[in-house]
């Protein structure tokens, strides 16, 4: 399948649920080469096959465009950074923040702090042994980042 149709089924299918009409080809293809341009993706991703042939980076650049392109409430983004070189985590930071608003939250996963440096979080929360064990503001990450984690968990014990 390729990206193009998937991300045009997914767009549509989002919209039908919003109680918004569907974008003909036309339409979609204004939208997602906008959406393209913020990412830095070329168009002839469109055309490839969904993740194959794509790199870590392409990849994760390609997840932040679904997102730039449906537009949710909530996301969910488990170690965005993971495999990416300083230029690719900020073009997915730069997509993540041009979706900030009021009405959408993101729960962003990550174990290093270098993300943070792009995406400032409003809320921070260490999850150790299944539960959060510590919650704080944009400080505790860059407490965690000096400290490491160990003293949160002697604190929990």
């Amino acid at each position: 399948m390729s990206n193009v149709y998937l991300l045009k089924a997914a767009v549509n299918a989002m919209r039908t649920a919003r109680g918004e009409p569907e974008l003909d080809a036309f339409d979609f293809l204004t939208l997602v080469r906008a959406r393209l341009q913020i990412m830095d993706i070329p168009e002839t991703f469109l055309y490839r096959a969904v993740n194959e042939d794509f790199s870590g980076g392409e990849k994760k650049r390609n997840e932040v465009l679904q997102l730039l392109l449906l537009e949710p409430r909530l996301a969910i983004l488990d170690e965005t950074d993971s495999g990416l070189d300083i230029d690719a985590l900020k073009l997915v930071a730069n997509g993540v923040n041009s979706l900030r608003a009021p009405d959408r939250a993101f729960i962003l996963v990550t174990h290093y702090q270098r993300l943070l440096d792009y995406i400032t979080p409003d809320r921070v929360h260490v999850l150790a042994g299944g539960r959060i064990v510590k919650s704080g503001d944009r400080a505790l990450a860059l407490e965690l980042e000096r400290r490491g984690y160990d003293w949160v968990k002697e604190e929990a014990a």
